[in-house]
């Protein structure tokens, strides 16, 4: 629900939105309440996207109740009740593309039209607010000509959608529903539903359980924010013909972000100084390695800050130890491929596929059969490994992408002149690039649990800060909370977002090599939020 604008001392205008205020005529029957698990997950992650410099929408104020719908959480028949909740977004708007696509006539496939079709004047005047709004210097440049101001209008916004995608993928960020409503007219992140951040690399990974077919996996990112944008196009015409917006579509999209991919990921790599040709070759290697070894996509990028370099590198021993540490297990990976099908499903499927193709096509089950069939071959194979042998492969694989990473560095610190400045440079570029906490499931789902179970114990710590208002709400001194204190259930999400405004090395702070799963910590039971993910992370499911 749209709530206002304010405008701050700067003169700066900003949205906000009511995220679960309640039902609208378009909510497909649904109450439109959003609920504690969902708004928690939602006011960290926007908080997180924007200190790892990623543009998005913020969080104002996360206030839950004592009011409670009926939610089937996993869609497996056990609906329970949970708290509903509210969301403050503010942004500097909350036009989407969507937005535009209210105009639009009847879809040549579903017949549907938008609910102000016809109605190409209002187009118009969002049109004009838009680009006069939020895009001023194009408006200016462009008064007495609106087609060419138009071309330049979506020009930008193909610019910033292909850098915000870019930007997800260098730091293993799946948004999980990226349909036309759910991107922003001004290159913003925006809705976070059933997100999530990488944990072990696989360019294949779907964060939202629902997405079956996989739509909206994490290397498909950018082919869906381009599709979107050629949505847009569509939208925009006769305001913007159609041939135009393609042409234009296709001139800037993948350029753009291969230019701020590459730019980013050198900057990860610590390649500061030369830019090669070969470098997208070097990068495709590393993520073909991490894909291998089943590598944490956060903590290796982190670690390869401590790479040993120079003409006699001490410590690559320790250093293979440490990088391998970060690989999946053998456990994990049993885990990971475990079939999903029952094993009488998947022969019904197979004898279906043969006696009756179109039927088994009709029913659009070929894709999920195909990769029961990978999982179970993928078994097989793991049954047939013992952990030595994984560790020595891994050990293979990740010394033989080094050796080209040595002669990378090697031609970086040519250019430079002095080796020790070089390397003071790598190693803060790198560690300004790569972060030491991103919002994994786990960290999530821990302040989600805490929060519904009323456990103020998080929270606590921060009680001299908190104490005037503590006292108002009727909190004991140690930030146990009563019946009658449902809105303070958010505070133990405190202490993560703490880390999560401070995700990269700060100057002055010790180098912190990530810890293997396992390990000790300070954090999460003796784990620390800079570690692997404990192995129950891998069961969590997010719709």
């Amino acid at each position: 629900m749209y709530l206002g604008e304010v405008c701050t001392a700067a003169g700066e205008r900003w949205e906000l939105q009511l995220k679960g205020a309640g039902p609208t005529p378009f909510s497909r029957q649904a109450d439109g309440r959003k609920v504690l698990r969902s708004s928690i997950r939602e006011f960290l992650c926007s908080e997180a996207m924007f200190h790892l410099g990623i543009p998005t929408t913020r969080a104002g104020a996360c206030v839950t109740s004592q009011s409670t719908v009926v939610r089937d959480v996993f869609y497996d028949g056990n609906p329970k009740y949970e708290k509903c909740t509210v969301v403050l977004r503010i942004a500097s708007t909350f036009l989407r593309f969507g937005s535009f696509e209210i105009f639009k006539s009847a879809d040549e496939h579903t017949g549907r039209e938008g609910p102000s079709v016809g109605r190409n004047d209002i187009r118009v005047q969002m049109l004009d607010y838009v680009i006069g709004t939020f895009y001023p210097e194009i408006q200016a440049a462009h008064a007495d000509n609106s087609v060419q101001r138009n071309a330049a209008f979506f020009r930008e916004v193909t610019r910033r959608t292909a850098r915000m995608v870019a930007e997800w993928q260098c730091v293993g960020f799946c948004h999980g529903v990226l349909n036309t409503d759910n991107m922003s007219i001004v290159g913003l992140t925006i809705d976070y539903g059933p997100f999530g951040f990488l944990d072990r690399y696989d360019p294949d990974h779907v964060c939202n359980a629902s997405d079956n077919a996989g739509r909206y996996a994490y290397s498909k990112q950018p082919e869906v924010c381009k599709w979107n944008l050629q949505k847009l196009v569509e939208a925009l015409e006769p305001e913007l013909p159609r041939e135009l917006g393609e042409a234009i579509l296709a001139e800037e999209f993948d350029a753009e972000f291969r230019r701020r991919y590459l730019q980013k990921m050198r900057r990860k790599l610590g390649l500061v100084h030369a830019e090669l040709e070969d470098d997208g070759v070097l990068v495709a290697k590393l993520l073909e390695t991490m894909h291998l070894t089943g590598a944490d996509f956060t903590n290796t990028f982190r670690l390869l800050s401590s790479f040993p370099v120079g003409p006699e590198p001490q410590g690559m021993p320790e250093f293979l130890d440490a990088l391998t540490a970060q690989c999946a297990s053998l456990e994990e990976l049993k885990l990971a491929f475990r079939p999903q099908m029952d094993p009488r499903q998947l022969s019904m499927m197979l004898m279906l596929a043969q006696s009756n193709p179109q039927l088994f096509a009709l029913i659009g089950t070929r894709a999920s059969v195909t990769k029961e069939l990978e999982r179970v071959e993928q078994q097989s194979r793991l049954e047939q490994l013992s952990s030595a042998e994984l560790l020595s492969r891994n050990r293979s694989h990740w010394a033989d992408w080094l050796q080209e990473y040595r002669a990378r560095l090697e031609k970086d610190r040519e250019g430079a002149g002095d080796s020790d400045t070089w390397q003071a440079e790598r190693l803060r570029v790198m560690r300004a690039n790569n972060p030491k906490y991103v919002l994994r499931n786990y960290i999530a789902q821990n302040a989600i649990e805490a929060a519904e179970n009323g456990d103020f114990s998080e929270a606590s710590r921060h009680l001299p800060l908190l104490r005037p208002w503590v006292r108002q709400q009727g909190l004991g001194e140690e930030g146990r909370a009563g019946p009658k204190t449902p809105l303070l259930a958010l505070l133990q999400v405190r202490r993560v977002l703490k880390l999560l405004e401070a995700p990269y090395h700060r100057e002055g702070e010790a180098a912190e090599v990530p810890e293997a799963e396992g390990a000790g910590g300070a954090h999460s039971g003796g784990r620390s939020y800079g570690s692997k993910p404990p192995l129950w992370a891998a069961e969590l499911c997010v719709t």
